[in-house]
């Protein structure tokens, strides 16, 4: 059977490079990085290069990365700590930010009485910047606000500048989740004045696992795991030297290729579009996905002119065709809800209506794009026979 993997904004595949790496890394180089002998010497080495190598790529200080489990821990780092120890009274966010961000907003709010507010978004599942400059207007409590770069399900893109000067002229904190955007898009944040930012190693085809947080140099953010003085004291626990460095790996090949990389994704992206518009007339793309100027590069989300009766019966059908989507965010593929992004900008018939997630690297081929259009048709004949 073919197999066809479109669920790259779920996880990605290693790349090749990453894995040798890796196992270098782990068959010789296995010193604890706090010992003090040559063992642990160069396991700390490793440790610092990586870092240094992403913080000349974001053009920040090795001072400010800090190494974490991934996107979801470094998101609960931040906003736990600027609440607990920043004095943060009132977090501006939006429906449809990341789980990671919400149910940890949900608990500050629960246990900490927090406030909450939610930024007004268009049909796009764009912010509506003047909705957020009146938010920042409206209190003078200290304010934090988390908005992601790049939305995990529909690729609604954030403007990361205008949103964190925004921020800066009305003394508030800024973080971003860039789980989606990093290693797809080139961020300099000397020139950004963003506060915090997440990244996931295993986003741009390196492992599970492993990620950073970036903290602006003087934040004040304390730890939330404590024990060891690892990661400058804000993250205690043994670093996973072979996760980092592939982590570094993964990060340095997707910045070296990434003209060439995205100009092929790009096109992929434009021939599904267009072969998805001749299949499918009346298929609607949720969010502005398919406009390649406003939305991720990387993925396309569909809204099929299916019975919603048949939502589950088509993702079951591309399973046993050997083909990999989603419905939604990969963290949420045991809710029965639906996706909560979808939800928030699309209205009732549209929701009930199956839509698809599908999400691109280099690795995938017009061939495979060909594949998936028939197998979509197939299931659209077979389902209006019923």
């Amino acid at each position: 059977m073919k197999k066809v993997y479109f669920d790259s904004a779920a996880t990605t595949k290693i790349r090749e490079e990453v894995i040798v790496k890796m196992s270098d890394v782990m068959t010789t180089v296995y010193g604890n990085p706090s010992s003090s002998h040559s063992f642990g010497r160069s396991s700390k080495t490793l440790v610092e290069t990586a870092r240094k190598t992403i913080a000349k790529q974001l053009n920040v200080s090795e001072s400010e990365i800090v190494f974490t489990s991934g996107g979801t821990e470094a998101d609960n780092l931040v906003l736990l700590s600027v609440v607990k120890n920043l004095g943060v009274k009132r977090i501006i966010t939006s429906k449809i930010e990341h789980h990671a961000v919400l149910h940890t907003v949900d608990f500050l709010v629960e246990t900490e009485g927090v406030s909450v507010e939610y930024v007004k978004l268009d049909k796009h599942g764009v912010v509506d910047y003047s909705d957020l400059q009146r938010l920042l207007n409206a209190s003078e409590k200290q304010t934090l606000v988390s908005l992601m770069h790049i939305n995990n399900e529909i690729g609604s893109i954030l403007d990361l500048k205008r949103t964190a000067e925004l921020c800066k002229l009305n003394n508030a904190l800024f973080h971003s989740d860039t789980v989606q955007s990093i290693g797809h898009y080139e961020l300099d944040l000397k020139a950004i004045p963003i506060d915090f930012l997440a990244c996931s190693g295993h986003k741009f085809h390196g492992p599970k696992g492993v990620g950073f947080v970036f903290i602006r140099k003087h934040s004040g953010l304390h730890a939330m795991i404590h024990g060891g003085e690892q990661e400058r004291g804000l993250r205690a626990g043994t670093e996973a030297v072979h996760n980092i460095v592939g982590l570094e790996t993964a990060f340095k090949l997707a910045y070296q290729n990434l003209i060439e990389e995205r100009d092929a994704v790009i096109e992929l992206k434009r021939y599904f579009i267009s072969e998805l518009e001749l299949a499918f007339p009346e298929a609607t793309f949720n969010g502005d996905s398919s406009n390649l100027e406003h939305s991720a590069y990387t993925m396309l989300n569909v809204c099929f002119p299916f019975d919603a009766s048949k939502t589950q019966l088509l993702l079951f059908q591309l399973d046993l065709k050997g083909i990999a989507c989603s419905r939604g965010s990969a963290c949420q593929s045991g809710s029965q809800k639906g996706s909560h992004v979808l939800a928030e900008i699309l209205n009732e018939a549209d929701f009930k209506k199956p839509s698809l997630r599908f999400s691109f690297s280099h690795y995938n081929t017009k061939d495979e794009v060909d594949y998936v259009i028939e197998a979509l048709k197939a299931f659209s004949t077979t389902a209006n026979k019923n």
